[in-house]
């Protein structure tokens, strides 16, 4: 489809400037490390420590600067019997830190070395004895634990992201290795509880108005695609609040606004997870709404993902929502047009489980039932020609 292929390839290009942009960035401002700092002054004579107030976590890095009055230097007076000071080993008048109230051993500070934080700490600082006179200015900056490596990450996951992409797009063959790809560089699948599904018929009513609903979507030329494999009832508040709390994202539906979003949330160091999705059509008309759960990124390439329509029927007074789930793995050749397309896991059900099962870990489910109605869908194609099989049911889910 001319729309999904120009979706895909708007946002493998705004993601490939993004990573070249955070290279540059990177190397632009190796010397200032992302952070916050800190400013404190010392006065000069004293033989106690000053207490920061920073309480320092695992992982974050100090790099702590000084003015030392002029009788002292950076390195101390180197005035005084070293069998007086806090710390022999370093220069009469240095300043020093300390990462704990009691017990630990004082620490030289260097202009422009590293303190590498090992454990949870609270930092102090104090003047190692000497005879300078004045006060000691220390500039502390706190670079936190993910500042440094998040770039990489970042780049690394855009280009795996974008390397799958151009793999399915331009690189020989079928789908394999563009598929083998994704699907190592995708989310990993978590363990989810098992589904608790009631053995309950269902209501006559709603399963004489499930047995007349399309058994299949379609696109826009009428292909048959994937199969219509679930059934939410609940209002439009509990449909999207059981979503958000099972960590479902409403998915873009502007190609444009979406490259843009995905260029701002990536220097924003937020992970872009709301790829645009293809329309495909249900009572004749495109999805109400598209939802997907991905890994930041890798979106591109992998995602559980599925659209959903309200139906034109009600049960008991509560809204009815039917949808169709499949997992992107990686990709194909669109049998229609022979461009790349995203190719699905043939085994349909294991979507449908898996939205019943994040629904039912957030706590939003009240119960759910597998229903098998007349003529399932079993074995089929979906309507860029990628097969699949199920077992025909679907999943009906009421919700909390």
């Amino acid at each position: 489809m001319k729309l999904r292929h120009f979706t895909c390839i708007v946002m493998v290009s705004a993601f490939a400037l993004v990573a070249i942009s955070l290279t540059a960035a990177q190397t632009a401002s190796s010397s200032v490390p992302v952070g916050t700092d800190y400013s404190f002054t010392i006065a000069t004579p004293t033989t106690s420590w000053t207490d920061t107030g920073l309480d320092l976590q695992t992982g974050e890095v100090l790099q702590i600067s000084t003015v030392m009055p002029t009788d002292c230097g950076p390195q101390g007076s180197g005035t005084q019997d070293s069998s007086g000071l806090l710390l022999p080993s370093a220069p009469a008048g240095s300043l020093l830190a300390r990462l704990h109230a009691q017990g630990a051993e004082p620490l030289p500070v260097e202009d422009g070395k590293d303190i590498q934080i090992q454990e949870a700490s609270h930092l102090f600082l104090g003047i190692n004895g000497g005879n300078c006179a004045g006060s000691v200015q220390a500039k502390v900056h706190v670079i936190p634990t993910s500042s440094t490596a998040a770039p990489r990450d970042i780049k690394s996951k855009l280009a795996a992201a974008a390397q799958t992409w151009l793999a399915g797009q331009f690189g020989s063959g079928a789908s394999s290795s563009a598929s083998g790809n994704a699907a190592t560089s995708g989310a990993a699948a978590s363990a989810l509880p098992a589904l608790n599904v009631s053995n309950t018929p269902l209501d006559s009513s709603l399963r004489k108005n499930i047995n007349n609903l399309p058994r299949r979507v379609h696109d826009q030329f009428n292909n048959q695609g994937d199969m219509v494999n679930f059934v939410l009832v609940g209002s439009q508040t509990q449909m999207q609040a059981a979503l958000q709390a099972a960590n479902w994202n409403v998915a873009d539906t502007n190609d444009k606004d979406a490259a843009v979003k995905a260029v701002i949330e990536t220097y924003q160091k937020k992970d872009y997870l709301a790829m645009p999705m293809s329309s495909l059509y249900l009572f004749d008309r495109r999805q109400d709404y598209g939802y997907e759960e991905a890994e930041a990124y890798a979106v591109v390439a992998t995602r559980h993902h599925f659209r959903i329509w309200k139906a034109p029927f009600t049960y008991k007074g509560q809204t009815v929502w039917v949808g169709a789930g499949t997992h992107d793995i990686g990709f194909e050749k669109d049998q229609r047009n022979g461009k790349v397309t995203h190719k699905i896991d043939p085994a349909v059900d294991g979507e449908r489980d898996n939205i019943g099962q994040t629904l039912q870990q957030a706590g939003k489910v009240e119960s759910m039932s597998y229903y098998l109605p007349p003529d399932p869908v079993q074995d089929a194609k979906n309507a860029t020609g990628g097969g699949y099989h199920s077992d025909g049911r679907m999943l009906v889910v009421f919700l909390q």
